[in-house]
């Protein structure tokens, strides 16, 4: 009767035991989900900081060429200054040599 009762209290042992291994198997399982939301949740953000700075980075290059376009235009209206300066020094030497063959003539 004592082996009887012996293998009943193991019995019951061993079931508390059991169940003591599924509750730390549900805390480990909730545990490894909760890890693995927290991937996935930055996984996403690493992903949308990407995409940010990826966009960043196209716009900084759009910059670059639209800086890049004003500076050309700029060399180019300093060129045209410079020849409309010419043009306009010609254009008054040639309006002072018209005076003076004008001025030659007289009625």
């Amino acid at each position: 009767m004592h082996r009887v009762e012996a293998i009943q209290s193991d019995t019951t042992r061993a079931v508390g035991a059991i169940g003591e291994i599924s509750g730390i198997i549900e805390r480990i399982n909730s545990i490894q989900l909760t890890i693995a939301s927290s991937v996935e949740e930055q996984t996403a953000t690493t992903q949308e900081m990407n995409r940010t700075l990826s966009t960043a980075a196209q716009g900084a290059g759009d910059i670059a060429v639209t800086i890049a376009g004003v500076s050309d235009a700029t060399r180019r209206t300093t060129d045209s200054i410079g020849e409309t300066t010419k043009a306009a020094q010609l254009l008054a030497q040639t309006s002072t040599d018209l005076q003076t063959l004008v001025s030659r003539f007289r009625y």
